[in-house]
């Protein structure tokens, strides 16, 4: 107080400053109540001048300010406030002129806000600008001419230009005063608003102008265009000739209006000079003199309202706002200090804020425009790692004008959830024959925080880790050995998943390792059965023999070639196809059941003896195949068929005596008689059996329920019989001895012959068991 009395111009400002100053200490303990701190000071303070004890007001203790954890953010561009940061104290940071900043407004307030960085609390700060009397009333023009006539009777008025004083209040004009004159005196006039108009009086005709009006007020908005008549203004004289000319000029009006409108002396129009700011002002008052040739006059005050219009989007400003955030931090923790501000009025300047649907924040409205950011709820790294918040401010207008600002926000994490796979189980594929190093499953969901490692096991007695091991950053499972389909067709393994928390969280998943099959295997052909060396040497190429009588039909079966594939699926898909025969036509083979049977009637120019290639082929990619070699001869009869074979076997060994071969060709067929004898006894034994158990008695129509299971091998989904006829037999024989085998029961191969070097002989024939009692009566 001492400071500002020292510096004021007397004794009863200084008394009035005193008391503004106990007046503004009694608000600011009731504002504190309210959340917030009020401030009086006068303008013209020096920089650095004191304003309020901030710290004593608010609580807060000296450290937290020398900390640089309070600062104060002020409205606009100029800072006019400062905290010091020793004493807590709010002084100004420039000179304030109150004239300048709130020119025509009766109060002048200035806000800001003090935030708390530790707390995350801001409070709101006014400080009203009062106003000192630092400016003395002057006139536009410091020289005024006026002309009167010498017969100008007294009281007689003339109109004088009115002083401008831009103080409020007491500190404004007051009155005038005329330096002393015996001719002329000063009458002061109140205007329709209680100003003062001060006049002399002179008229050297008799009739004034009067305007139609004593006061013109108009409403227009602050988007008016420049060049637009906003009011006109009429005054009427009923004098005529000059006398009676009305002309129209601005006696009051401030500086700033004056480079805003501006008016017509003839017509009286007021029109605009330069754009509208309702912001800047919201009214205007002038006043307009119309007088005549003769120097009278009359006087109306024109009243200019600017109505608002929605020219200014809301302002968002981050006084505050958090990085991260742990995933920990309980709900309702404040992450950002907002303030909001519109500078329209009325609806224009009401403004909602929001945030974006779906994030775990809301907002808080501190007091007026300030609002805290704060979490809705406890946030989980795991879900979502970073927030970009936005938030958004529309006013209501119409249109409605907005603004947005975005928060970026990280989320820390806390050691709070174990390692999750990405699912329950993996499987993977994996194709054979691989190169040792493979990449078999490789995603796990990577974190650079999670170790994995393999939990132990054996595979076909090995230890599981010399088969497959994981990359423990990665998880990628590798392959360390080269699998073979048809060994190992599948991997059951674990794999643990384990963070690098304190204390540590683990998880386990099932891996299941599928070996994809490839086709690395050809067909095998079980029937017919490969020739042997000695025979393919001793230059007979046939392994066997099979019968077709000349008489057959096209469709009759002649043989059957059987092979199997070690593949699966499509690998193991096997089709045949007769690849070379000795009379093409005659023979044909089913494409998927190898079955080889006649495609046309057997001819008398056909040969007796044929051999026919078969190739198997299986459907993989590659396809690999086989081929089979069957031997067919044509004949009706068991004597044709010797003769055939013996003829075979001269060409075979030259010089070999026919009675070899038919001493070992009846032994042959003696001993074929034996075992058809001993079937039949065996058969009537089993006839009789039958008869003693005939309640066991049931006909089989054709099932196959006493034929073991390895006489099926599975081609297709379909199992093929490998015995090859069981109503047949086979017979070998050479030159030197003969043997014969009835095809038992449990008989799938037919029986090859074992010559000797030196010695010719026939592989084998198969003939049926309808030929048996003609080659007896034969013999």
């Amino acid at each position: 107080e001492n400071d500002i009395c020292q510096r004021s111009m007397d004794m009863l400002q200084c008394s009035s400053l005193k008391k503004s100053l106990l007046w503004g200490v009694l608000l600011v303990t009731w504002e504190v109540a309210r959340g917030q701190l009020r401030y009086s000071v006068p303008e013209e303070m020096p920089k650095g001048s004191f304003v309020g004890d901030v710290a004593k007001d608010l609580g807060l203790q000296l450290p937290a300010l020398q900390d640089g954890g309070v600062r104060i953010v002020s409205e606009g561009r100029t800072q006019y406030f400062s905290l010091h940061g020793k004493t807590g104290h709010l002084v100004t940071a420039e000179r304030i002129d109150r004239e300048q900043l709130c020119e025509s407004v009766k109060q002048c307030v200035l806000r800001c806000e003090l935030v708390v960085e530790g707390e995350m609390k801001f409070y709101g700060i006014e400080v009203e600008i009062t106003d000192v009397n630092d400016n003395a009333p002057s006139f536009r023009e410091a020289e005024i001419k006026l002309k009167t006539s010498e017969t100008t009777a007294p009281g007689a008025r003339f109109p004088l230009p009115r002083a401008h004083d831009p103080d409020m209040g007491q500190n404004s004009l007051q009155s005038y005063e005329l330096s002393g004159d015996e001719h002329f005196s000063l009458a002061v006039q109140a205007g329709p608003g209680g100003d003062q108009r001060p006049e002399t009086v002179v008229d050297a005709n008799d009739n004034a102008p009067v305007f139609s009006q004593a006061e013109y007020t108009v409403r227009v908005p602050e988007d008016v265009p420049v060049g637009s008549v906003l009011v006109t203004v009429t005054a009427s004289d009923a004098d005529e000739g000059l006398n009676g000319q009305v002309k129209y000029s601005l006696k009051k009006i401030t500086e700033k209006a004056s480079h805003i409108f501006q008016l017509d002396v003839d017509m009286g129009k007021i029109s605009l000079l330069r754009s509208l700011d309702f912001e800047a002002a919201d009214s205007y008052e002038l006043e307009v003199q119309a007088h005549d040739a003769g120097a009278l006059f009359d006087t109306a005050k024109v009243v200019i309202s600017v109505t608002d219009v929605n020219d200014n989007a809301p302002v968002l400003t981050v006084s505050s706002a958090l990085s991260e955030i742990s995933e920990g931090s309980p709900s309702g923790t404040v992450v950002a200090l907002l303030h909001v501000q519109d500078r329209d009025s009325g609806t224009n300047g009401e403004v909602r804020c929001s945030l974006d649907a779906g994030v775990p924040f809301r907002l808080e409205k501190s007091y007026e425009d300030y609002y805290s950011v704060v979490t809705s709820r406890e946030l989980d790294r795991e879900q979502v790692s970073e927030y970009n918040v936005t938030v958004r401010a529309a006013d209501g207008g119409s249109p409605p004008l907005q603004s947005s600002t975005v928060l970026a926000l990280r989320v820390l994490d806390v050691n709070d959830n174990a390692p999750v796979f990405a699912q329950e189980r993996y499987s993977a594929r994996l194709a054979e024959n691989n190169a040792a190093g493979a990449s078999a499953v490789a995603d796990w969901g990577q974190n650079a925080r999670v170790r994995y490692r393999l939990s132990e096991g054996r595979v076909r007695g090995a230890p599981l880790s010399s088969y497959v091991s994981v990359q423990a950053e990665t998880g990628a499972l590798y392959a360390l050995r080269s699998f073979d389909y048809e060994q190992v067709r599948e991997l059951e393994l674990w794999v643990r998943a384990e963070d690098g928390g304190a204390p540590a969280l683990s998880s386990n998943v099932s891996v299941r390792l599928l070996i994809v099959d490839e086709n690395d295997n050809a067909p095998q052909v079980l029937y017919p059965p490969a020739a042997p060396a000695a025979s393919l040497s001793s230059g007979a190429g046939w392994s066997g023999v099979e019968l077709a009588p000349r008489s057959s039909e096209p469709g009759a079966l002649v043989a059957k070639v059987v092979a199997v594939d070690a593949d699966a699926g499509q690998n193991a898909w096997l089709s045949y196809e007769l690849a070379k025969a000795t009379e093409p036509g005659l023979f044909r083979v089913g494409l998927h059941s190898g079955e080889v049977r006649t495609a046309r009637f057997p001819l008398a120019r056909d040969a007796a003896r044929h051999s026919l290639v078969v190739l198997v082929k299986d459907h993989g990619r590659p396809a690999l195949s086989a081929t089979a070699t069957l031997s067919v001869v044509l004949a009706e009869s068991v004597a044709e068929l010797l003769a055939e074979l013996g003829s075979a076997a001269d060409a075979a060994a030259p010089g070999e005596p026919a009675g070899s071969l038919t001493r070992w060709l009846v032994l042959a067929v003696a001993a074929v008689s034996c075992l058809f004898l001993a079937f039949l006894l065996l058969l009537l034994a089993l006839r009789l059996r039958r008869w003693r158990r005939e309640q066991l008695l049931a006909a089989s129509s054709g099932a196959l329920r006493g034929v073991p299971v390895s006489h099926f091998v599975g081609i297709d989904g379909v199992r093929a019989f490998l015995q090859s006829y069981s109503h047949e037999v086979s017979l070998t024989a050479d030159s030197r001895k003969s043997q014969l085998r009835f095809s038992g029961a449990s008989c799938c191969d037919t029986l090859p012959a074992r010559p000797l070097p030196d010695e010719c002989f026939f592989d084998f024939f198969v003939f049926k068991s309808s030929y048996v009692k003609e080659l007896v009566t034969w013999l």
